[in-house]
């Protein structure tokens, strides 16, 4: 298990493996990266992408993408050097930056993505068992559900004993993940059609600026916003284990080739699948979707070898998530971020008081997503505008530092550039903000409510008014915000499924 809250992304159990291992290298750190990038989510990229958006909105929303995850690797290159002793990522930049509340909500929140971000993948886990067994259907039917939370809470009683991790998995999951990616884009890639992908480009509609039931350009880009977001989560992977590197320098390093790999892998998947399938068919196609890609190119044994590797992947992924959703509270329970209640272990070490709290969460939400529709976008929606504010704050932290100029004596240059990168990736965030909508984020704000009586007892237990000045009216807008969308939601007028 992780000694750090913010590795929450980590999709296989590689990340924490090798983290215990001592000082990490560069190669380690780059495999570090990919590895929380690389997870569940590119497996239904072909039909997340398609769904709302033409090609010409699919490349425009990776190119925006492109540039503001780029940004935001750049924030966290620099201040893993500049803020060396800041070494629990992004809450922690956000708390030392703009204080206490913006930290523990930036904390809070990747927390809510964490367990949330579990409640996906285990609906993608019993999506993709039902190749094998229908029974399982769309992963959220009442066979799904109590699968899911037998695996749940065997997890958590192995963790309460002391087994925290195992390299078997690791290796089996590491395979399982590269094998049936690397096959898709090859396969893919031979029998990409160009007619069949500039098709796709007809319904574009230039003239009115809408595309046949997709709204306009600008609506088409911000419908991929959140997929991108969510395969891209774990971007600061490397710098979560800044303080076992070997080399600060490499911490950056990993971090802008790591995004690197992940973006050219990403944009294959999503754009070759175009020229396999019309969009409408990729629209519909299930969890995981690039099985039905795959399917239609070579037949059944494709769609069987890209479920069996994501049932594979993607359950090592939970087990390790399930320990690094625990880490988060327990961590910042050390700090006083949350209560130190959290922070609580038993004889064996394990953070008991966290794990409890977060898997009861999870199953909770388990049992949540049998009214769900479209169970797995929609946690996974959720989990994207949760993580929001941490990676908002890091990219205005980074520019706050570089309009200060503290720790840029006589670096003018660097500091311009630095300006330049915190500023594009704060604007970046707040794109993403206005992308999610105000469904989306209402109803995040819910999840985010009940941490204001969290984050009063923390601060109680340290002797310190837990609202006051502008923290007030930020707790303020955040009740007033949750209420409303209770309100909206028992009127009919949006819908949580």
């Amino acid at each position: 298990m992780s000694d750090v809250p913010a590795d929450i992304t980590s999709k296989t159990a590689s990340a924490t493996i090798t983290a215990r291992a001592g000082n990490l290298t560069l190669i380690p750190l780059i495999g570090l990266v990919l590895g929380s990038m690389i997870g569940g989510g590119v497996f239904n990229l072909p039909s997340d992408m398609s769904r709302g958006a033409s090609p010409v909105a699919i490349i425009l929303g990776w190119l925006i993408t492109g540039i503001g995850m780029l940004m935001l690797a750049f924030v966290y290159q620099g201040l893993s050097v500049r803020k060396p002793g800041l070494d629990a990522g992004p809450y922690a930049y956000a708390k030392a930056g703009f204080g206490d509340f913006i930290g523990f909500n930036s904390a809070w929140g990747y927390w809510v993505s964490a367990f949330l971000g579990n409640v996906a993948y285990a609906v993608a886990i019993f999506s993709a068992l039902s190749y094998f067994a229908p029974v399982f259907g769309d992963g959220n039917n009442i066979v799904s559900i109590v699968g899911a939370s037998i695996a749940l809470w065997a997890v958590h009683f192995l963790v309460l004993r002391g087994v925290k991790q195992a390299a078997f998995f690791n290796l089996i999951t590491t395979i399982a993940k590269l094998i049936p990616l690397t096959v898709f884009i090859l396969v893919v890639l031979v029998a990409f059609n160009f007619d069949v992908f500039l098709a796709a480009f007809d319904n574009i509609g230039w003239q009115t600026g809408e595309s046949v039931g997709r709204g306009n350009l600008i609506e088409q880009v911000k419908s991929t916003m959140l997929v991108t977001l969510w395969v891209f989560i774990g971007i600061e992977g490397a710098s979560v284990y800044s303080g076992r590197a070997a080399n600060r320098e490499d911490v950056g390093r990993a971090t802008v080739i790591g995004f690197m790999g992940a973006l050219v892998i990403y944009i294959l998947v999503s754009l070759l699948s175009i020229g396999i399938m019309n969009q409408a068919d990729l629209a519909a196609q299930k969890v995981p979707s690039m099985a039905g890609v795959l399917a239609h190119v070579v037949g059944p044994w494709g769609a069987g070898l890209i479920n069996l590797g994501l049932v594979i992947s993607v359950g090592g992924a939970f087990l390790s998530w399930t320990l690094l959703c625990a880490e988060i509270p327990y961590t910042c329970g050390k700090d006083g971020t949350f209560p130190k209640w959290f922070a609580t272990e038993n004889s064996k070490g394990a953070p008991a008081h966290s794990l409890w709290v977060t898997n009861i969460a999870i199953q909770l939400f388990l049992l949540m997503t049998y009214l769900a529709q479209d169970a797995y976008n929609f946690f996974y929606f959720i989990a994207s505008v949760a993580i929001l504010p941490p990676y908002v704050f890091s990219g205005a932290y980074a520019l706050k530092l570089a309009l200060s100029g503290e720790s840029y004596v006589g670096q003018a240059k660097q500091r311009r550039r630095d300006i330049v990168v915190g500023a594009l990736a704060t604007l970046y965030g707040l794109w993403l903000v206005y992308a999610a909508g105000l469904e989306f984020l209402l109803m995040a704000m819910l999840l985010f409510a009940p941490g204001l009586f969290v984050y009063a007892v923390a601060c109680r237990q340290q002797g310190k008014r837990p609202f006051t000045g502008v923290d007030l009216v930020l707790a303020l807008a955040i009740v007033i915000l949750a209420i409303l969308a209770l309100y909206l939601i028992l009127t009919g007028a949006i819908s949580p499924f």
